[in-house]
């Protein structure tokens, strides 16, 4: 039987300009995909979700999260990027069990769906084992989220992945919800041929693809860098690449990015804070392309989207005064879908795409009221208002409580995970921990 369900009596913002804002509205669901959005449906024989007092919008696109760094939340606020370098990839990961893996990558993404992220790229550079890998997907695929494992080599090493990312694609096959990417290491970590032979393997496959660059490097540098420009050269550049970060890239790069028809993604919190420069989003913007958005890494900074939306938007309005209220939203949400190739798929709330949808509390007091819902969000939202939350269309978080999540035996795992890998690290976890770079040494 067909199994429908409708959002009733909630303030849309539905992304598409097709379908505009109901300042009064309700969606259909049929099967999990939208079939209708209107001021009024009727629809005697769905399940009724009342929206009242709710912000009916399409669910948040991630599209860059290293969710296995999720045990170590928060103990790298302080770190320059060099610093993290050290700590996450030198000091703990050669420590990470299959249990790590698992623990971390499902309490990173439960994170990210308990905060409206609907979909997330987890771009994953463990690269300790097939058993490491098989762990994070299948940490995602019992996550109630629909995800993207991003299968990358570990930093510094020039080991062929081909094997492996076959291995895992065939895996994933018709897996559904959990879909696969492969993460480049793009001219700095590995040669052209390499970067080439990992393209022709993508294009294969079916699998798009995302790559860290940045043209100065990320503590600045002198600006002899031109990574964009040498994938060009080699004509390397792909309309299926995402490269992340982007900081210190050419006004001319950008420019090859979007006659290629590239994305960028961008991560203004940890940009900042690291030492990459300033985010690129007007110049982004201003080359033609459309910027989209990610957290990158929690030991660093928060994990949900509203403060990286925050940060981007106030950012940009201080350097040039550009950007709207409703340009975040899009960044977040379309632009960022389509930057996955899910755009057919999710990013707004549009008849025939998946109903990959979050209900936001419009009466809670740090909103209310709610004038303008779109300059809302972007200005004043925060995870707390995330009532409910669908996945194509199942409800998996209802009045603000994940559905089937038994969160206190998953915060005792990710403990005894990090307690265990900081032991083995030898590495302190009352705030005093400051790894140094070999620069530094």
């Amino acid at each position: 039987m067909t199994k429908k369900t409708l959002l009733t009596g909630g303030i849309v913002v539905s992304m598409d300009p097709a379908v505009g804002d109901f300042e009064r509205g309700d969606v259909l669901i049929e099967d999990g995909v939208i079939v209708e959005v209107a001021e009024r449906v009727d629809a005697p024989d769905a399940e009724v979700i009342d929206a009242t007092d709710r912000i009916v919008m399409p669910g948040f696109v991630d599209n860059h999260r290293h969710s296995w760094q999720t045990a170590f939340r928060g103990v790298g606020a302080d770190w320059t990027f060099p610093e993290w370098a050290v700590a996450m990839h030198g000091t703990v990961k050669p420590h990470y069990q299959t249990e790590d893996v698992y623990v971390g990558t499902l309490l990173g993404r439960l994170e990210a769906l308990h905060s409206g992220v609907t979909t997330m790229l987890d771009w994953y550079h463990v690269a300790q084992s097939h058993a490491h890998e098989d762990a994070a997907v299948a940490a995602l695929r019992d996550a109630p989220g629909r995800s993207i494992f991003c299968l990358g080599a570990g930093w510094g090493t020039s080991d062929s992945v081909d094997a492996d990312i076959r291995r895992v694609r065939s895996d994933l096959a018709g897996d559904g919800l959990v879909t696969m990417a492969l993460g480049l290491r793009g001219a700095d970590d590995t040669s052209m041929d390499t970067v080439a032979r990992e393209l022709k393997l993508a294009a294969e496959l079916g699998l798009r693809t995302s790559l860290h660059v940045d043209g100065d490097g990320a503590s600045g540098g002198d600006g002899t860098r031109h990574p964009v420009a040498d994938l060009h050269e080699h004509g390397l550049l792909r309309d299926t690449t995402t490269f992340v970060h982007a900081n210190g890239l050419s006004d001319e790069e950008l420019r090859m990015l979007a006659d290629a028809g590239s994305s960028v993604s961008i991560s203004p919190d940890v940009e900042l804070k690291m030492g990459f420069g300033w985010p690129m989003t007007g110049r982004v913007l201003a080359a033609g392309l459309r910027p989209t958005l990610s957290i990158d890494d929690v030991p660093s900074v928060g994990g949900d989207m509203f403060s990286t939306i925050r940060t981007a938007f106030a950012v940009q309005r201080g350097l040039d005064g550009g950007l709207r209220s409703r340009d975040l939203l899009e960044f977040a949400t379309v632009d960022a879908a389509r930057s996955c190739g899910l755009d057919a798929r999710t990013g707004s709330i549009t008849p025939g795409k998946d109903a990959d949808i979050i209900l936001l509390r419009a009466d809670d007091l740090t909103v209310f009221p709610v004038t303008d819902p779109a300059a809302t969000v972007v200005s004043a939202g925060h995870p707390g208002l995330v009532d409910t939350v669908l996945v194509a269309g199942r409800v998996v978080k209802r009045d603000g409580v994940l559905v089937g999540v038994d969160l206190p035996a998953l915060r005792t795992r990710l403990l005894a995970s990090r307690d265990r890998i900081a032991a083995a690290a030898g590495i302190p976890l009352d705030g005093t921990w400051r790894p140094r770079p070999a620069s530094a040494a």
